[in-house]
């Protein structure tokens, strides 16, 4: 049965970084019940205004236990039981933290709070989970009853049971019975959406000094588990973003940053069946599950039976703590399942809740408290009204969690079972089961909208050899299938082999199969659509639908190493990989006089080889020896760019000497001595460039290399290459088949590629080759990609166009332009060296 139409949400949420922060706040020594009361001033309600869940790390620190911690009658554990207490450095005091002018914990003040929980009893445990990517420690708190060291050891047998024998663990009496059910509550990842930190403060405190006989035992039958800030660099200065300008809740298929990565091992470690993951600000309250489309690679039955029934405790309790549009400003809440057609949807294993069924979840959301305090409102808005505001978010987040934990502890039973009957369809190869009214009992609406499902392949093999496009793309998929906890086995001619007869099928599959094309299923998404890491990231990868699985030697715990060095000659070093892109880059910062080829690989000389030796251990790169002489001398490029974080991360990470640029700094007099090329993605216009700073860039010589829309306006503004961009439609996005010309720009590189809002390139002028095409066919693999209301902006209208050109400009200089997204989000790395290569091209 068809869904309601869409109801109009408010959501706000973005910005920058900025500076570290405050007084510590002392910890309430009284148990912290949700205290915030409904407010009074109303405030008007917005529709949807952006995106509010939008744009391997290290092992945790251990401590030892200190005793000076802990009450005289509370012993510390040093077994490890629980609790387990960590005595966290307290950060400087920064009054510039922007937490403080809501009146919410800046985020120096958190180590002491945790400091003093951990003092109120035997329920709290503190560990630190990692580090952010600005250097601030991620503080994960757990909070359960006692345990002995024995007792601790035989919920992690038990977890472990749950995971890698499921069908014995599903006639398991005592496991059902003994098992603390784990639940995970993730706050702050915007770091600009404040209040859950401050709400899962306030549960901390509430469950370490109850006394009531519901609290006991609910922690002795749970483990709850609180990231208290997921982003503390964005805490501190008011970004969405951490410290390297990454919206952390778009990161957690590529796990580029340390955030992420820490929630992975958490997620794996822990093994949540119920997650939480608090955001802002949706007005009323947004309580997930979601729109179609839904994730195809869930067990979605299991996942929906029970996170619309843990959605329906949290909208109970969120209503009934009072507030009123009228009164407050406060809608009722909204379960987009249930109230809405599309829109925000559980397609991408990006954000947060979306990745954790993957890892056994049967539950998960999503949850946007109402009432906005960031960017316009946080500047402009009185400071009363602001920590008004907050302050209701902070009540309706605490609200949220408790109905959840109140949820998983009524239904700990089903809930349980779910979670082991995921693992357990995934070993024994099951198939799926659709979502209906039949299947899923007790949830209304359901209709054929909502039955995304997949056919499993029998196994992948990442080969080895000369079957294998490239060695160091290979070992870093693997690498990345085994940081996500997938089983990978070691053929005996050296080839990875992902059986998928495995718990978690669903992570493996997500990451490495080709996707869907899901254009005509919904007609808005989200966010991205399309994302294979087993076509973008540059590994050959061979799906096995049927028939038998290569027999295999030996678990893989990673990837064996790729890196070598001809003992003779020169030496031949490809150029199809970032790793590859950062050693050449190492070299010619080193002084070595490296050359190119006519496809674009260095020559080394063998006077070299000593540093190649050490760039093969650290990179994994191979080193051929060959007799080729090269065609021209590469040098070292110093690169003046106006791109995005992602882009900026990426060139870093290949190894590019970056200074970022604006307008505002060229118009200042930039001192073109210090770069040579200008790489622009966004926010420069030629246009703006005043007359001496337009005059300057051309007398300089430096290269163009531009991407996307603001490339091409780039291009077309100052004259440099003959060609037409076209643009396609703007909500497009996913991964696409191309045709590569060969040469130096696009010699070996992938058949693959990724686009958002994708661009070709047509009426190309004297000099400009095109290096690059879209498929003469249909031209997108996996994604959402239609045509525009005009019914033009296709990817028919894209088929066969040029999607990357390059030339020289009159004035002498190269230019590059593309017409997809080869460093997106710092996610399809087999596409990185084209941008690479375009830079080094000069």
């Amino acid at each position: 049965m068809a869904k309601p139409g869409p109801v109009l949400i408010t959501t706000v949420c973005g910005a920058l970084l900025g500076a570290l922060v405050l007084t510590a706040l002392p910890a309430s020594a009284a148990p912290g019940p949700f205290a915030h009361g409904p407010g009074s001033a109303s405030e008007p309600g917005p529709v949807r205004e952006g995106a509010g869940r939008d744009t391997a790390t290290a092992p945790p620190r251990t401590f030892a236990a200190r005793s000076s911690l802990a009450p005289a009658d509370t012993p510390l554990r040093t077994d490890g039981g629980y609790p387990r207490r960590t005595d966290l450095a307290v950060p400087p005091v920064d009054p510039a933290d922007k937490s403080i002018k809501l009146g919410l914990a800046p985020y120096h003040s958190l180590a002491p709070r945790l400091n003093a929980l951990q003092k109120l009893g035997d329920r709290v445990s503190v560990e630190v989970a990692g580090r952010s990517a600005g250097g601030h420690e991620l503080y994960l708190v757990t909070v359960t009853a006692p345990e002995s060291a024995r007792e601790t050891r035989e919920q992690e047998r038990m977890r472990e049971r749950i995971e890698n024998a499921p069908a014995a663990a599903a006639k398991d009496t005592r496991l059902k019975a003994a098992y603390k059910t784990p639940v995970f509550i993730n706050n702050n990842i915007h770091g600009n959406e404040w209040e859950g930190t401050d709400a899962a403060l306030e549960l901390i405190e509430e469950l370490a000094t109850a006394t009531d006989r519901k609290s006991a035992g609910l922690l002795a039958r749970t483990r709850v588990y609180l990231n208290v800030t997921a982003n503390p660099d964005g805490r501190i200065a008011g970004t969405r973003a951490n410290g390297n300008g990454f919206d952390l809740n778009r990161d957690f298929i590529t796990a580029s940053q340390p955030e992420a990565r820490a929630i992975r091992r958490i997620a794996i470690d822990k093994q949540p069946a119920v997650m939480l993951d608090l955001h802002g600000y949706v007005n009323g309250t947004l309580i997930e599950p979601t729109t179609p489309p839904h994730g195809e690679n869930y067990e979605y039955d299991l996942f929906l039976k029970n996170a619309y029934a843990n959605a329906l405790g949290m909208e109970k309790a969120v209503n009934g703590l009072g507030y009123t549009p009228a009164k407050d400003g406060v809608r009722p809440a909204v379960i987009p399942f249930r109230d809405e057609q599309e829109g925000w949807d559980d397609w991408p294993p990006i954000f947060t809740p979306q990745y954790m069924p993957f890892q056994g979840a049967v539950a998960a959301h999503t949850i946007e408290f109402p009432m906005t305090v960031n960017n316009q409102a946080y500047d402009t808005l009185p400071e009363a009204e602001l920590r008004r505001r907050a302050a209701i978010n902070v009540d309706i987040a605490g609200a949220a969690m408790r109905a959840t934990l109140d949820h998983t502890d009524t239904h700990r039973a089903s809930v349980l079972s779910d979670q082991i009957e995921t693992f357990r369809r995934g070993a024994a190869g099951e198939a799926q089961r659709p979502v209906s009214e039949e299947t899923v009992p007790g949830v209304p609406g359901i209709g054929p909208e909502d039955v995304y499902t997949t056919t499993f392949p029998r196994a992948y093999v990442i080969p080895a050899g000369r079957s294998q496009a490239s060695a160091v793309a290979a070992a870093r998929l693997v690498d990345h299938l085994v940081a996500n906890d997938v089983r990978v086995r070691r053929a005996a001619d050296g080839s990875y082999v992902v059986d998928m007869r495995q718990p978690k099928r669903g992570m493996a599959n997500v990451i490495l199969a080709e996707g869907r094309d899901i254009s005509a299923d919904v007609s808005t998404m989200y966010d991205i659509s399309g994302w294979s890491l087993g076509l973008l990231w540059g590994a050959t990868v061979r799906r096995i639908e049927h028939g038998p699985v290569p027999r295999t030697v030996r678990p893989v715990h990673a990837a064996a190493p790729t890196g070598s060095v001809a003992p003779f000659g020169d030496l031949l070093l490809r150029l199809d990989d970032p790793k590859e892109l950062a050693a050449v880059n190492a070299l010619l910062a080193q002084g070595v006089k490296v050359r190119r080829t006519a496809d674009g690989a260095a020559v080394v000389p063998a006077s070299a080889r000593g540093a190649a030796r050490v760039l093969a251990d650290r990179y994994g790169v191979v080193f051929r020896a060959t007799k080729e002489r090269g065609s021209a001398p590469l040098e070292r490029t110093r690169v003046a760019a106006s791109v995005t974080a992602g882009e900026l991360f990426a060139l870093r990470e290949m190894g590019f000497e970056v200074v970022p640029v604006s307008t505002e700094i060229l118009n200042a007099g930039f001192d073109w001595s210090t770069a040579d090329v200008l790489f622009v993605s966004r926010g420069l216009e030629y246009g703006k460039l005043t007359p001496a700073a337009q005059q300057a860039l051309r007398a300089s010589g430096a290269g163009v290399v531009g991407i996307g829309s603001a490339g091409a306006a780039f291009n077309a503004a100052a004259g440099l290459l003959p060609a037409t961009a076209v643009a396609g439609n703007g909500d497009a996005n996913g991964v696409v088949t191309v045709r590569n010309a060969g040469g130096a720009i696009t010699g070996g590189a992938p058949g693959h590629s990724f686009v958002y809002a994708p661009m070709w390139f047509t009426g190309l002028g004297a000099g400009v080759r095109a290096e690059q095409s879209y498929a003469a066919a249909d031209p997108l693999v996996s994604g959402h990609w239609r045509p525009g209301a005009d019914g033009r902006g296709g990817p028919g209208d894209a088929a066969g166009r040029a999607s990357v050109v390059s030339g020289t400009a009159a004035h002498g200089a190269p230019v590059v332009l593309f017409g997809t997204e080869p460093l997106f989000r710092d996610h399809p790395k087999g596409a990185f060296a084209q941008v690479g290569r375009a830079l080094l091209a000069r």
